[in-house]
């Protein structure tokens, strides 16, 4: 198979939702489907076990969300499928983001019963300002929901976005069946049993097939026959272009946690999704079958297995196909690095890549001079700035209460500000070089806390702060006039990750004091290196 071939079989998305809507339940029946392939050899998986979870660390199991974006990847029905199942939990936004630049498409999953929640709302605002196609999936339909109609209402007038529903549900709650097919005029009809632990039977059949019409209450077949019949003479006409342009999203229905509806969603997206986009570097396009193989940087994660102390930097590729032992120059720094420890995961499962093309998502072990962002590529002049940063909301005081461990104090810390756990500001003139901590959600100094002590073996204290903004220095103001006698009180200077000034305000008052005293000095919520702030 040539290597454009190789690129159009790649489906490269992640599923995104608002806390305890499924995301989690969808990706591993998702999983479950691409285990029946890894049962023919496709994809190395333990025989003795069907499920494989993908929120790894014990926090998330403890508080039941997940924290981490998990990158997984499995091969059903002739595509290689990259999922990358992302944090639902609002503190984790930053990480989501982040994750959203790497992928082509989303499946976007709302609990059926409570409609369009917040989160769900601002992972769809950035879906939207990046053109990015949106499948949709009206979860747990297996409980009381709301009207299906108004459900598809929702979506249209909240969230501005036209919607297609490609399957419609047979009932809903106790009621629940099954799903019609309306672009196969097909009714296919689910057995409850095996909550949702196997593929589940079904039965397909038409409307007017005995199969359905048997099991559903003379009523409320006819009002299905009648929504449909409304759907199909006023509803919205599919465009297959709205849809790759984030102008429309194709709606589906069922229940993740009982498998209903699952594999229809997959097949369905399968067939409408896009395959890899090409990316910009300096405003140029850059070929997917390019001879030229180049990728970016958007998640690194240590030790997702505590067998090893490892460090994995997970790379969207871009272009061209990736070889084991290749040589490529990291962007930032100029230096050439070979690419050997390449892996591709399955829940805590590893297999090492011997060969990758683009849209694949491929983890580098052990590089310790790859960060959030980087480039690496055969071709030097091509630099991909597809990572936003954004401005925390949360600060906190770290501290070492144990000198004789500090060693490993250092250690994780260093190690998980290059993740991107949290940002770290390091003060002007200080002597202890310990940074202050910075996080758009508090929840995220949590994780820190607890992956310093359990990974590290690392003792930590973290302490409340009065600071509430962030704002980042203009490169042409002269570090020798950002004294603390021009600062408010309770304002700081520091420096970030980058070495760029940033100054760390107590609240509106003192930022508007600054801001108005000193007009000459030109203050941004994010760094002024990111094109991508938004």
């Amino acid at each position: 198979m040539g290597l454009k071939d190789d690129i159009l079989r790649r489906r490269t998305f992640a599923i995104i939702s608002h806390p305890d809507a499924g995301k989690t339940t969808l990706t591993e029946k998702f999983l479950l489907h691409g285990n029946a392939i890894q049962l023919a050899g496709s994809v190395t998986a333990r025989k003795n076990q069907r499920q494989s979870t993908s929120d790894w660390m014990d926090l998330e199991r403890k508080r039941g969300i997940s924290i981490s974006s998990t990158v997984l990847q499995f091969d059903y029905d002739g595509y290689r499928i990259n999922l990358l199942d992302t944090p639902g939990h609002q503190d984790f936004s930053e990480d989501t983001y982040r994750v959203l630049t790497a992928v082509d498409a989303v499946v976007m999953v709302i609990d059926s019963a409570k409609g369009i929640e917040t989160q769900t709302r601002k992972l769809f605002e950035v879906c939207r300002r990046r053109h990015i196609p949106i499948f949709t999936f009206m979860n747990k339909l297996d409980r009381p929901t709301m009207d299906p109609l108004e459900l598809l209402d929702e979506l249209e007038h909240v969230l501005g976005i036209a919607a297609f529903p490609m399957v419609w549900p047979l009932g809903t709650g106790f009621h629940f069946r099954g799903v019609y097919d309306r672009m196969k005029k097909e009714a296919h009809l689910f057995e409850f049993g095996s909550n949702g632990a196997y593929r589940v039977p079904e039965q397909v059949g038409s409307l007017s097939d005995p199969i359905v019409t048997d099991r559903m209450d003379p009523n409320e077949h006819a009002i299905l026959l009648e929504q449909i019949a409304m759907l199909d003479h006023a509803g919205a006409q599919f465009d297959i272009e709205a849809v790759r342009a984030g102008r429309m999203t194709p709606v589906f229905f069922g229940s993740a946690r009982n498998n209903f509806g699952v594999q229809l969603l997959l097949d369905g997206f399968l067939q409408y999704a896009d395959p890899p986009r090409p990316r910009s570097s300096n405003g140029v396009e850059v070929k997917l079958d390019s001879e030229t193989f180049s990728g970016f940087v958007f998640k690194i994660q240590a030790n997702m297995d505590p067998r090893h102390r490892d460090r994995i930097a997970f790379l969207r590729i871009c272009s061209g196909r990736f070889e084991r032992d290749m040589t490529v120059t990291h962007s930032r720094s100029g230096k050439t690095i070979r690419l050997s420890n390449a892996s591709k995961l399955f829940g805590r499962d590893r297999e090492t890549v011997d060969e990758a093309v683009a849209g694949d998502i491929v983890g580098f072990v052990g590089h310790s001079l790859l960060g959030i962002g980087d480039t690496l590529t055969e071709d030097p002049s091509i630099v991909y700035n597809e990572i936003p940063r954004f401005p925390p909301e949360c600060f906190s005081l770290l501290s070492n209460p144990n000198p004789s461990k500090f060693k490993r104090f250092r250690e994780g810390v260093d190690q998980l500000l290059r993740e991107g756990v949290v940002q770290g500001f390091q003060p002007r003139g200080s002597a202890t070089q310990i940074p202050i901590l910075a996080a758009v959600g508090p929840l995220q100094f949590e994780v820190f806390k607890y992956r310093l002590e359990s990974e590290y073996g690392a003792e930590v204290d973290l302490g409340a702060t009065d600071w509430k903004f962030a704002r980042w220095v203009h490169p042409s103001v002269d570090r020798a006039t950002l004294t603390p006698g021009i600062l408010p009180t309770g304002a700081i200077i520091a420096d970030d990750a980058r070495g760029q000034t940033v100054i760390l305000f107590p609240g509106d008052w003192a930022l508007s004091v600054f801001t108005q005293k000193h007009t000459a000095i030109e203050l941004s919520e994010a760094p002024y290196d990111d094109g991508a702030a938004d």
